[in-house]
């Protein structure tokens, strides 16, 4: 038990170093933020509105998902470099449990996810007011959620791939849809049928709905905080479970 509780931490620990020495990440992630919230907010918004409100407002907690997405998803690359590298192999004939290897990658790629969330979040708190209705707890807690999800979902296909050139075709294909169909620019209220049934199948739109719900209020929500909450953590249950085995079935 001693061993497997080890293991996650020094996983953990090991995507931390990576994540702190590698500054561009950080300033890319911000740059990304600020690029968002000041040219393209603005210039939606001189053409588009969610009632009175201010569209930087509307599209502020979307950033924050966008940016724990792109972060998430990348994470699978680490799977991919330690395979090519060998350190994967080297961990996999440790005596210790591949559940915990794969926590440890989990856990520590939502910390690096969470991390840039919340460098994004305090820019848009900066940079747009926000009036915070229920709190920033709540957003945070939807935040790790979200990064739980989508983490997962990058494990998963990392771990049935054996090139960085496969993964990343995987993920343009995968992630634009979870990206344009998440409701970051418009409310879903305001789009057809089928374009919101299809959104009903992204778990970013519950976690970006979620966000909204806590930083701005309700009435801009989709869904009752309480299902985006149910959904995600049914997600991330499910998801972590097909990731463990998954990696379980695995080889170098």
């Amino acid at each position: 038990m001693m061993n497997d509780i080890n293991a996650i931490y020094t996983i953990w620990l090991r995507e931390m170093i990576r994540y702190l020495r590698d500054r561009m990440r950080i300033i890319s992630s911000i740059a990304a933020a600020f690029f968002y919230l000041t040219i393209v907010a603005v210039g939606i918004g001189s053409f588009a509105s969610v009632g009175n409100l201010d569209f930087r407002v509307f599209m502020a907690p979307g950033i924050v998902g966008i940016t724990i997405l792109f972060t998430s998803m990348f994470s699978g690359m680490s799977v991919i470099w330690d395979r090519q590298f060998g350190f994967l192999k080297e961990i996999l004939v440790a005596p210790v449990s591949r559940t915990s290897i794969i926590l440890g990658k989990l856990i520590g790629s939502a910390t690096i996810a969470l991390s840039n969330g919340l460098l994004v979040l305090i820019l848009a708190i900066i940079l747009v007011p926000l009036p915070i209705t229920i709190g920033i707890l709540p957003a945070i807690i939807f935040m790790i959620l979200t990064s739980f999800a989508i983490v997962s979902i990058g494990l998963i296909i990392a771990s049935r791939m054996r090139s960085m050139e496969g993964f990343q075709a995987v993920l343009s294909f995968l992630i634009l849809p979870l990206f344009f169909l998440a409701g970051v620019f418009f409310p879903l209220d305001a789009v057809p049928d089928y374009l919101r049934v299809a959104s009903m199948l992204d778990p970013l739109t519950y976690g970006v709905d979620g966000m909204r719900g806590s930083l701005i209020g309700t009435q801009y929500s989709h869904f009752p905080l309480l299902t985006d909450f149910g959904i995600l953590l049914a997600f991330d249950i499910v998801m972590i479970i097909i990731a463990s085995y998954l990696f379980n079935r695995t080889s170098v």
